[in-house]
């Protein structure tokens, strides 16, 4: 396992107010990100050396600093990860991960759990401390609002829907996700969606979306709308929106969280009338 420290960083003022987040910058990230996330070709150097660059980039171009040091560890294995035939497989080998730092902290990992041919597969971000607990994905406040949300356009964890994160360990505090966490995980998470082959994917939560579609856009601009997600040699339709605990923090966003709901209701009650 190699280690890099990638050290605060302050900006030059002078040449830098013209490029924002939408410009040279911006557009690095977005291309970035997805070498990132997905190469499994890179030593683990050249993972923390792009790991480096998008924290830094990313937090320059937010206000101009990088908040502070943070240690990244990659893997030079070219497949740490591997292939598996089934979702019990995925599950043994998260229970037994070591590929980043959360194997130290966690209590569970938490694989995911749902139908085994789902309609559709929401992926959130990380687990908290009662899916920690249990080893079950959103089972807290924000789960409960998750499956009142899915069951107000017909949809259950029990019959057409199966519910995994990006992450599949705790991080410590319910902090974000870093970013090699989020990439040792991604093979697991390829595998899953692979196996499932679910008709579209529902991304709640800016992570998962900014993930699973390369973006480095809020999501607030991300939602509101379908996009083709390309993995595991498949382009399945997906639609992003808040995550159940944003909800519960601001009711602002329940609005546009349902008017993204009726927007997949309305595609499944197509898809399904094109296959009968």
């Amino acid at each position: 396992m190699r280690v890099r420290v990638c050290k605060s960083a302050k900006r030059e003022q002078a040449g830098f107010q013209s490029i924002g987040p939408r410009g040279l910058w911006g557009n690095s990230l977005v291309s970035l990100r997805g070498l990132f996330l997905y190469n499994t070709g890179m030593t683990a150097e050249e993972k923390a050396s792009v790991a480096c660059f998008i924290d830094v980039a990313s937090d320059m171009v937010r206000g101009g600093y990088f908040r502070g040091e943070r240690e990244y560890n990659f893997s030079d294995e070219p497949d740490a990860v591997g292939s598996f035939d089934s979702l019990d497989e995925i599950a043994a080998a998260l229970k037994n991960c070591k590929a980043c730092r959360l194997c130290e902290t966690r209590k569970n990992a938490v694989p995911g759990e749902g139908a085994q041919s789902p309609l559709v597969m929401v992926i959130g971000e990380a687990p908290g401390a009662e899916e920690d607990a249990s080893g079950r994905p959103f089972v807290g406040k924000a789960g409960q609002l998750l499956d009142k949300m899915l069951g107000s356009i017909n949809l259950s964890r029990e019959t057409n829907c199966f519910i995994a994160n990006i992450v599949k360990c705790r991080p410590p505090e319910n902090r974000d996700p870093q970013p090699d966490e989020i990439a040792a995980c991604a093979g697991f998470l390829e595998s899953q969606i692979q196996t499932l082959n679910p008709r579209f994917i529902l991304c709640v939560g800016r992570l998962s979306s900014q993930a699973l579609l390369n973006s480095t856009e809020p999501i607030g601009k991300l939602r509101g709308r379908f996009m083709d997600c390309k993995i595991a040699g498949m382009t399945i339709p997906l639609i992003a929106t808040y995550h159940p605990s944003a909800l519960l923090r601001n009711e602002d966003y329940k609005r546009p969280a349902w008017d993204d709901l009726k927007m997949l209701r309305a595609a499944l009650g197509s898809s399904e009338s094109g296959a009968t």
